[in-house]
Parts: structure tokens; sequence; C-alpha cells
């Protein structure tokens, strides 16, 4: 599947003014490109390293999603109350399958996405406009994601 890089944050002393720009909190977790096409499911890093053993039930979210191909963007978070617990979520990148699916079944990770690269084969959603990205993530999330975004 085609690689991706995501946006990044920047630290900036203060927030810049005018109507152009839009912000997100800060999760303590890993920036993830959840990439589905037919019942195939990637979950990959920044860094282009493959993420879905780690986290086999993000991988079923996104597969249960009844788009046949997307490309997501967003974070994978383990929430302990009203927090991500990012100690938790390094737990998860162990080497046997049957220790991630016993972390999966006690502390199962969130898959928050903030933005859409493609929703249908050869969509060129990557090409337009982050709000018109927005918009079209906003209606998707609306029909088929969980409360605040959450897969």
């Amino acid at each position: 599947m085609k690689r991706f890089e995501p946006a990044e944050a920047r630290h900036l002393d203060e927030l810049p003014k005018g109507s152009g720009w839009q912000y997100e909190p800060k999760w303590d977790g890993f920036r993830c490109i959840a990439f589905k096409r037919g019942a195939v499911v990637e979950l990959r890093s920044k860094s282009d390293k493959r993420l879905d053993r780690y986290f086999p039930e993000v991988v079923a979210a996104v597969k249960a999603l009844p788009l046949r191909t997307c490309i997501l963007d967003g974070e994978l978070v383990i929430r302990t109350g009203a927090r991500s617990d990012f100690d938790e979520l390094l737990q998860r990148i162990h080497p046997a399958s049957s220790r991630v699916n016993a972390l999966a079944a006690q502390h199962p990770a969130n898959y928050i996405v903030f933005d859409i690269l493609a929703d249908a084969p050869r969509s060129a959603l990557a090409a337009r406009s982050l709000s018109e990205r927005r918009a079209r993530l906003d209606a998707v999330a609306k029909k088929y994601f969980g409360p605040k975004g959450l897969i």
C-alpha cells in the first residue's frame, strides 16, 4: 500500500491567530495510518513500521467499517479513566501474540481518527484541502464511528 507521511504538529511559543487554523488535542499515543483494502487492514507507524499485530482490536474495528477502501490518519491510545496511558501502550509491542491478545482484552486500544486520506479506490482525498477532508471525515464518522471519532 502507498506510503503516506502524516502531517506533524509543530511546537510554537504562541497559538497562531486567524480563522484558517485547526487544532487537535495532543494524545499520548502512537501516530498511525490505517489502510483498508477489502478485508485487508494494515496499521503503520509514522516511520512506516507495521503495528497491526499489536492492536488486533483496532484491526477488527477498521475491518468492520463498511467502506471497501479507506486510509485513515489518527492516534492509537489506551485510556485509563479520562487519560491516555502511554506505558500501557508500550506494553503492546511484545513478540508473543498471546501476550498481545491478553493485553488487548484487558486494556483495549482506541484509534482516534483525525484525517481521512482516501475513502474509495483511487480516491483523490489526499490531494484536497484539510477542510474538505475534515468535512468528509465528519460525514463518515457520524455514520460509522463511535462517540467522539473513536473506532
